[in-house]
């Protein structure tokens, strides 16, 4: 299949890319100005800013991808350090008008199937396993509400698709991540894992939210396991 895939150069779509290409697709990535980074990945560089809602509709007419894959982030700095909240502020608009722009160029080029990449620790407190029907955060104060509002926008021009697919990752630790060698905390995600699922998502899987982490209490990734194969233990 041939895919449009927002976010080939960031942590997660670095081990995707090769995995896709395994996979047998075809990979059409967006970027600004990483075009040798994502040749070398294996995909076609179309430098596009998800921004510019006009200039994204001529990438999709001229590429007439079949699924859309949406890994996008801006998170440059790690937490704990002094531009880490800004980055927040600066993710939170990449996933409210990023996502907005994907979906209508998506829906313009008549592609159903979009794979959205969202987090599976802004839950609502509880006791207990979250599952995907639990509420999220919406009472969140300062930057956590931020990211709460920044994710429930994606999610729902997501889901806005035929086929629109939410995996909901928990936090991720490997390579390239700001844990590589150990966890952050619960829900945790090895970052191979997470690519695997995006993968198995491009042909297996129904329109809905999936959580997609390591059984530690936290989040029930049954209907990933269920639905998509997902393994958590999947490493390259």
């Amino acid at each position: 299949m041939k895919l449009f895939l927002a976010g080939a150069s960031g942590v997660i779509g670095r081990r995707l890319v090769p995995l896709l290409r395994a996979a047998g697709h075809t990979i059409v990535a967006t970027t600004r100005d990483k075009a040798a980074v994502v040749r070398a990945l294996g995909a076609e560089p179309a430098i596009v800013d998800v921004f510019d809602s006009a200039a994204l509709e001529r990438a999709f007419t001229a590429t007439k991808p079949q699924i859309v894959i949406h890994q996008l982030t801006d998170l440059p700095h790690a937490p704990g350090t002094p531009s880490y909240e800004a980055g927040l502020e600066r993710n939170a608009r990449l996933r409210i008008e990023g996502t907005r722009n994907l979906v209508a160029s998506a829906k313009a080029a008549g592609v159903k199937r979009l794979i959205a990449q969202s987090i599976a620790f802004v839950y609502a407190p509880c006791e207990g396993t979250r599952v995907e029907s639990d509420p999220l955060d919406l009472a969140a104060v300062g930057a956590r509400r931020r990211t709460v509002e920044g994710v429930a926008a994606l999610e729902h021009a997501t889901l806005e698709m035929p086929e629109g697919i939410v995996l909901r990752y928990g936090l991720l630790y490997g390579p390239g991540t700001w844990f590589e060698r150990e966890k952050r905390g619960a829900p945790s995600l090895h970052v191979d894992a997470a690519a695997q699922a995006a993968v198995l998502a491009v042909t297996k899987g129904a329109h809905g939210i999936y959580n997609v982490a390591e059984d530690d209490g936290a989040v029930s990734s049954e209907r990933a396991k269920r639905e998509l194969g997902f393994d958590a233990g999947f490493r390259i």
